[in-house]
């Protein structure tokens, strides 16, 4: 399906599921139109607010492997490690360092 905009006001119009069927529908003027014969696609947006903060039910680290690195933060010399590409292909990964003991992460760039 193409994108149709809306003859009155030129907004992009969107697919509507209705009790007479399908129909494309203008979101600020409310023009419909019957979308019959085409394939429509109606997708749900969740809309979070500035004020909602993630919830971490549980962090997985026993999966990830332990080598010997000094936590800046309290001294000790063991820590979980993952790599990540956190900027172009053609530049070296990043690698991400957990402490096993107090729980802060650093980063390594190489």
């Amino acid at each position: 399906m193409s994108l149709r905009f809306c003859p009155r006001c030129r907004t992009l119009m969107r697919p509507v599921k209705t009790q007479n069927g399908n129909v494309l529908r203008c979101p600020k003027c409310g023009y419909e139109e019957s979308a019959s014969g085409q394939s429509l696609s109606v997708r749900t947006v969740i809309e979070r607010k500035p004020t909602d903060t993630p919830v971490v039910i549980k962090e997985e680290t026993s999966s990830l492997p332990k080598t010997r690195a000094i936590c800046p933060k309290c001294g000790n010399e063991e820590a979980y490690y993952w790599i990540q590409q956190t900027r172009a292909a053609d530049e070296p990964p990043t690698r991400f360092y957990k402490c096993t003991r107090c729980g802060y992460t650093w980063r390594e760039y190489e």
